[in-house]
């Protein structure tokens, strides 16, 4: 799709000197096998045990939702809204959003906005309400190695001719070293340092290592040492195989030794960290781990930059008086590992500061089988994108 369709609000003609983005996208990845007799998943949602669970009840469309019935209850209780919206959905997130920044560039006189909302991150604890202030960037490669010129018989071949999948086996397990950190020349030269004060607030938040690991079902934790874990999931950059695959992988045995192997390599970065020059030294770095008995080709799925927002301009400072009042609690400000590469193109393009109201938690499955909202978030989400049109308003 090269153009989207707009809604503009019933306030579409209003001379309010405040507008406001309210932007998410129905965000579902490749289809996902549902496991639990709960529901159809695509067919339709199913509300148990106070959550609602079906494909994309979390990201994005739950979130999503709560923002299109605050201004459907506002306009219903007043008859007005208090400033200017305009929505703008998309789904092609999963695939890199390569038409947004287009359609970015060319509307945006029809966009132009005081301040963009987007709710796509989760909360940092059940009912805390939480704004996230930074995002890590993303870098989406893919390697593939090639031996000989079609697949071999192990006993006939193997000892003579490299195998694929060995080689990038012995590639991927040289890109940490021991203490965690990436091994991609300069990976790291450009990474900004977190300041005393937000190292100060990631304490505050009283993350327990011993729950997080009970979660996950691990024995411990593991990562770049030096850091905790929520300056290594937040603000430390870092690099992992997705998938891996090549050869034989069906049930039963057979002994093939491979013409291909590959592997999908995703790299979270975080500010000033440029994806295009890393693309370019993991390239170079991949090919000089692989030995010249096979051939290497390199490329560059998709990537995003970065991003890191103040915390000091009214519609965060609205966002985080409006989630108060929601929930019944004090806000707290957050950074997240994963990535919305669109959201530095919506505040580079439309010149506006971004705000991330996030309504998940870690805990809802996402791009996962039987994912699912809670509705205690999809209700005070509601809630809070209708206080934050009434503080923004008064701004």
């Amino acid at each position: 799709a090269q153009d989207w369709p707009q809604f503009l609000g019933p306030n579409r003609n209003s001379t309010s000197p405040q507008k406001g983005i309210l932007r998410s996208w129905p965000e579902t990845g490749p289809e996902i096998l549902w496991t639990a007799n709960i529901g159809p998943g695509y067919g339709g949602p199913v509300i148990k045990d106070g959550k609602i669970w079906a494909r994309g009840a979390n990201d994005d469309k739950g979130q999503s939702f709560t923002h299109f019935k605050s201004v459907e209850a506002f306009y219903k209780a007043t008859g007005t809204l208090p400033l200017n919206i305009k929505f703008v959905i998309e789904g092609e997130e999963e695939i890199g959003s390569s038409n947004l920044t287009k359609f970015l560039s060319d509307k945006k006189d029809l966009l132009k906005c005081d301040a963009i909302l987007i709710s796509d991150t989760n909360m940092f604890q059940p009912g805390v309400p939480t704004i996230t202030y930074g995002l890590r960037g993303l870098l989406y490669m893919e390697v593939e190695i090639t031996g000989p010129n079609r697949d071999l018989h192990s006993g006939s071949f193997g000892g003579a001719v490299a195998n694929p999948i060995n080689e990038l086996a012995k590639i991927i397990s040289k890109l940490h070293d021991k203490n965690g950190m990436v091994t991609i020349p300069n990976f790291y030269k450009h990474v900004m340092k977190l300041s005393k004060k937000e190292r100060e607030n990631f304490k505050r938040l009283k993350h327990s290592d011993k729950n997080f690991a009970k979660e996950l079902d691990v024995k411990e934790l593991q990562g770049e040492k030096g850091f905790s874990t929520l300056e290594r999931i937040w603000v430390r950059p870092t690099l992992d195989c997705n998938g891996i695959f090549g050869g034989f992988t069906e049930k039963g045995a057979k002994t093939v030794l491979p013409s291909k192997a590959t592997a999908k390599i995703s790299m979270r970065l975080v500010p000033n960290q440029d994806p295009q020059k890393i693309a370019k030294d993991f390239e170079k770095h991949i090919r000089a781990l692989a030995p010249k008995s096979v051939k290497v080709d390199v490329r560059n799925l998709h990537y995003g930059y970065p991003v890191v927002a103040p915390l000091d301009g009214d519609a965060i400072k609205a966002a985080s008086v409006a989630a108060s009042k929601a929930f019944g609690k004090k806000t707290v400000f957050t950074r997240e590992g994963g990535s919305i590469p669109v959201v530095v193109d919506f505040m580079k393009k439309l010149k506006a500061p971004a705000v991330l109201m996030g309504l998940g938690l870690d805990s809802d499955n996402i791009h996962s089988p039987n994912e699912h909202f809670r509705l205690e978030n999809f209700e005070k989400g509601i809630i809070s994108s209708a206080y934050f049109l009434d503080e923004f308003s008064k701004t």
